[in-house]
This record gives structure tokens, C-alpha cells and sequence, in this order.
């Protein structure tokens, strides 16, 4: 399989130039100007040729919750938005507490063809905050990152311990930090004091930690210490806690914040502290969001919000922007991908920067139609992605989407 994609303003973390790549075998293999190819080729000429975005923290509900996302329905969504590659979280039914669960997710999501996936475990068997026993069956290199999305490990000695394990099998611990003692009094206190202790945890087991949804400017000033005290931590921060949005008409998980968070969030990603930009993507049906169920359907929005609140807003260039949503996600997960040169996989999006358009929840792929950015104009509309030289996804001139 081959592709040449020409006149295209190549753009990712380390600068850019205008010129042609050409994939073959699903790498990159030539760039430059004036490629002349005999195969399938693309005019970007007046677009943006970006790496294509991997996403640290999506739910795709399968198995067990279909009924709000499943994996082809979540995977249109994904490469709509950009998306090559999805990290999912464990909160299914069952919970995937097993790499036999997770290889099932695996191979459902290869059928359908869309985008690559990374399945988390749970850190305890079940959800059950206490049960360790899944995690010494996972031979060295079969799991990548374990996590407790949406719940914590309320017992210190269980989450020190299921480190201590994850050290060993050079497994990344996944921390949602909420302190459930705590969540009624006051959200700011319960993310706070967790990411503490998750922090110091993490330290003294010297495991590898990723810190999801970030969204205080204590729990980022906590962070920023251990970076730079040299400790194995990562982070990210979600869309939509980078946006001024009324936290009371709109619940999420943590909850949306004030300004001085979010002014705080932003400069930490201006000076490098932040590693990826992730959606949490948490799509719900209409009754359950009804009855309070937390959570945005965030992956087909993700970069025209970013490309709008941070490059246009002027708090960073493309470049850090391709960074935190493709390079540094890339490298959290280990695969070849985030950058745009040869040898890399050819996993590409074409974008429009210029394009403006209004978010509308009805034209979402998703079956979660859950935003509180319905209306707002944003710019930054994705036109193409391309997985592994493939043509996954692509903006049709009459505005209906359609995907490949």
C-alpha cells in the first residue's frame, strides 16, 4: 500500500516546512518536495499535515455498556477527530482486570479497522480496592498501563503494593486522584490531597505514574515539584478543563474549574510541564446524563477547542500543540508514532485551520451526544486522517461525514 500526500504544510513538535511525504508499507518512507509517485495521491495544498493524535484517557464502553459507545461507533468518532490511536480505560462489564479481556477489546477494535488501541487493567481485580492477585499473572510486557479510572484505590498500603508490582513489570500506574472520603466536602480537597499521596507513593516505589485529568493548580504545582525533583511522572489535562465553563451547568469528573486553574493549567503546558492533552472521552446516553452520570463526549472536538483556546488564544504554537496531543502520548505508550519523519508510522491528519465552524452534538458519531460546547465556534477542522498510509476518515464537501 502506498500514498504520497503533496503541497502540504508538514507541521509536529519540532517544526515545519512545506513539501510532500510519501508512505508505503503503512511507514514514511520519503519527504521532501516534488515527490513524483506513481500511487494514490493527495493535494493538501492550503492544509495542515499534522501526526495523527493519540488520546492517553478514552471510554469506549465495550464490553458490557454498549448501549452508551462501543468500539466501531467510538472508533468513527476518533478518527473523525483526528484520533490514530486510543488508550481505553477499564471501567467495563466485566471490568478488564485480564489481559484475556483485554485482547478481546483488541481484537474487536482490529476488525473494525479504525484506529489502534491500548486496553488498561484494572489496578485492583474488579474494582474491588483491595485484590492484587490478576496482576501476578501479567507476564513483563503484556500491559503497558494499569489504572482505577474513575474510583482511585482508596487503601494507601494497596495502591503502594500494586506500585511496588507495576515497578516490577515495568507497568505504568494510571492515577485518577479523588480522595472519596473527602469528594462530598469539597472536589478541589479530594483531588488535591490524592494527588499527594499518589505522588509520595509513587516516589518511594519508584514506579512509573501518569496523573489523568489533571485539573487544579495545587494538584499542578504538585506535579511540577516531583518533575523536576527527577521522579518517573507524567500528566495530562483534558479540553475542557482549559476552557471558561460554568462548572454548575455542566457535571463532570473532576468537576470544570475557575479561572486561576485554568490559567495556571495552560502555563504549565506553555513551559513543558504538561505531557498530553487527553479527552476523557466519556460519552453517555441522554437518560443516564439526566440522572447526574458524569462525563463529555470530547474526542471529535478535541483539536478544533485546543487549536482555538491555545494557538489562537496565543498561549502556544502548533508545534507544542502537535507535542502534547501526539509525541508525548506516543512515547507514554511506547509505540512509533507522534512525529512526523522517516521511519515513523504513517498515521497523519490533514486539517484546515482556517475553517470555522459551530459545534453541533447532533452531527457527533459518537452515541454520546454529552457537551457543554454545544454552539461554540471554534476553528481547526480535520479533513482527513490516515492510518498507517490508509485513508480512515474524510470530510466530505457537502459537510456529510464519512469514514472508510
Amino acid at each position: 500500500m502506498e500514498l504520497c500526500i503533496k503541497n502540504g504544510v508538514v507541521v509536529d513538535w519540532s517544526g515545519s516546512f512545506e513539501g510532500d511525504i510519501y508512505i508505503k508499507d503503512g511507514i514514511i518512507s520519503e519527504m521532501g518536495r516534488n515527490l513524483n509517485k506513481h500511487c494514490k495521491t493527495i493535494d493538501a495544498k492550503g492544509l495542515i499535515v499534522m501526526p495523527g493524535f493519540i488520546d492517553l484517557h478514552v471510554h469506549f464502553r465495550e464490553p458490557g455498556y454498549t448501549y452508551k459507545e462501543d468500539i466501531e461507533s467510538g472508533s468513527r468518532a476518533a478518527v473523525k477527530g483526528g484520533y490514530v490511536m486510543v488508550n481505553l480505560m477499564a471501567n467495563t462489564n466485566p471490568v478488564c482486570s485480564t489481559v484475556e479481556i483485554a485482547k478481546g477489546v483488541s481484537k474487536r477494535a482490529k476488525e473494525v479497522g479504525l484506529v489502534e488501541v491500548n486496553q488498561v487493567l484494572s489496578i485492583t481485580k474488579d474494582f474491588t480496592g483491595h485484590d492484587l492477585s490478576h496482576l501476578e499473572s501479567i507476564n513483563k510486557g503484556e500491559v503497558k498501563i494499569i489504572s482505577e479510572d474513575g474510583k482511585d484505590v482508596m487503601n494507601s498500603e494497596v495502591m503502594l503494593n500494586a506500585m511496588v508490582k507495576a515497578r516490577e513489570k515495568d507497568i505504568t500506574v494510571m492515577c485518577h486522584c479523588e480522595n472519596h472520603d473527602l469528594s462530598k466536602i469539597d472536589m478541589r480537597l479530594a483531588e488535591n490531597t490524592m494527588t499527594w499521596r499518589n505522588l509520595t507513593l509513587a516516589q518511594y516505589s519508584g514506579c512509573k505514574a501518569h496523573f489523568a485529568h489533571v485539573s487544579t493548580k495545587e494538584s499542578m504545582e504538585y506535579i511540577i515539584r516531583s518533575k523536576r525533583k527527577g521522579h518517573k511522572v507524567t500528566c495530562e489535562v483534558a479540553p475542557h478543563h482549559l476552557i471558561h465553563t460554568d462548572e454548575k451547568q455542566y457535571r463532570v469528573n473532576p468537576p470544570l474549574r475557575d479561572t486561576e486553574d485554568i490559567n495556571y493549567l495552560k502555563e504549565a503546558i506553555q513551559q513543558g510541564y504538561v505531557d498530553a492533552i487527553a479527552t476523557d472521552h466519556a460519552p453517555h446516553s441522554q437518560e443516564d446524563k439526566k440522572n447526574g452520570a458524569p462525563g463529555i463526549s470530547g474526542i471529535e472536538t478535541a483539536f478544533s477547542l485546543c487549536y482555538t483556546e491555545l494557538v489562537k488564544g496565543g498561549w502556544i504554537d502548533l508545534c507544542k500543540l502537535s507535542e502534547v496531543m501526539s509525541k508525548r502520548p506516543s512515547e507514554i505508550l511506547e509505540v512509533n508514532k507522534g512525529t512526523i519523519d522517516i521511519g515513523y508510522d504513517g498515521d497523519l491528519v490533514l486539517i484546515d485551520i482556517d475553517k470555522n465552524y459551530t459545534i453541533d452534538s447532533k452531527n457527533f458519531l459518537s452515541k454520546g451526544k454529552n457537551t457543554p460546547f454545544n454552539n461554540m465556534k471554534v476553528y481547526g477542522e480535520v479533513k482527513t486522517t490516515i492510518k498507517g498510509g490508509r485513508v480512515v476518515y474524510e470530510k466530505e464537501e457537502d459537510d456529510l461525514n464519512d469514514y472508510r
